[in-house]
């Protein structure tokens, strides 16, 4: 894969903005390759040039399935190498750095091409003087703001590990990626590139269409996502499962909340067998769905006054599984829309 860091946006750290500009050069291949007698991971990997350290977990990410606990390879068998990322000059690439994920998260590691030239408006809800929907755990005050955008910077994080385009729309200027159960409510958050955030709805609604629409008409007829973060407010008694919301007459993001559900669904077979899952998709004229240029989803994530569903957002695994599996629906959705 290559990734073309001469079209990296220059930008001020002080704003923290985000942007990765994929090339426009073809998906590399996987090479495919065997063993040497008594060699190991780190051993082939030097053998193809590639530093260990920063390719190891790549290897068993993509060759999972023909290694064992133990990690060994087996003489004979083929295994794929991973593609390694270079800048304009040819320079190998493996990571980068993004200030607005915080210092733990910051560098992003690279892992494939399997996002290159598609682009995401990640639009966290609420924001700024809104924290939206409020509830009580613990003795905390839970704002959805919060937990929104921290989801929607997971999300965008794992987005530029296969070289997307990612925008994130509603941003804030220190919160980064947070593992803490109880987020700090603040309302310090802005919108791209650097506006304050207006109370009225309608204002607040129009400014954030306007910095995507504005955005997407330099992408062209390139595949482009809105996907906008909510966590919901009902009876305390009534807990909700992920829901997704499209405009009734489009049918590609119909198409695209098919393939969240059908990923969320799926995702929760695999990992809690008999829970079940009852998110639902429906049409909804709601005001980023009828203005905003790109297809758009609108998601919401919980009800932030129920049990159940506030384990869905304090506990960071939770939060990082939820970015992880909109993750894979979004490859899906990616990959469905070039067939």
């Amino acid at each position: 894969m290559k990734k073309d860091v001469s079209k990296i946006l220059m930008i001020p750290l002080l704003s923290l903005m985000l942007l990765i500009v994929a090339s426009n050069a073809t998906a590399q291949e996987y090479k495919k390759v065997t063993p040497e007698k008594g060699e190991g991971i780190f051993m082939m990997l030097r053998r193809y040039n590639l530093e260990p350290n920063d390719y190891f977990d790549a290897f068993i990410e993509l060759n999972k399935k023909n290694l064992g606990d133990d990690l060994l390879l087996k003489t004979g068998q083929n295994y794929l190498l991973p593609i390694q990322i270079e800048d304009a000059q040819g320079n190998p690439i493996e990571s980068g750095v993004f200030p607005i994920f915080g210092p733990k998260y910051e560098r992003v590691e690279f892992k494939d091409n399997d996002l290159q030239g598609a682009v995401f408006y990640i639009v966290p809800g609420h924001g700024g003087p809104d924290p939206g929907a409020m509830g009580r755990s613990g003795g905390h005050v839970l704002c959805e703001d919060e937990y929104a955008y921290d989801i929607g910077l997971r999300l965008a994080r794992n987005l530029l590990e296969h070289n997307a385009t990612v925008y994130i729309i509603t941003r804030d200027p220190d919160d980064g990626i947070r593992d803490e159960r109880y987020l700090k409510c603040d309302k310090d958050e802005y919108c791209w590139p650097d506006d304050a955030i207006p109370l009225n709805q309608t204002r607040r609604l129009k400014q954030r269409v306007d910095a995507i629409n504005a955005l997407a008409k330099k992408y062209g007829g390139q595949y482009q996502r809105t996907v906008e973060l909510h966590v919901d407010s009902r009876y305390e008694e009534h807990n909700v499962d992920i829901f997704f919301y499209h405009h009734p007459n489009s049918k590609r993001g119909e198409a695209l909340n098919n393939t969240l559900f059908s990923t969320i669904k799926e995702m929760y077979q695999r990992h809690q067998p008999g829970r079940g899952y009852k998110g639902s998709i429906s049409g909804r004229r709601l005001y980023m769905l009828r203005h905003a240029d790109p297809v758009s989803t609108y998601i919401e994530l919980g009800n932030i006054n129920h049990p159940r569903d506030q384990k869905r957002l304090l506990e960071v695994s939770n939060r990082q599984a939820i970015a992880n599996w909109l993750t894979l629906g979004l490859l899906k959705d990616y990959a469905n829309s070039k067939k």
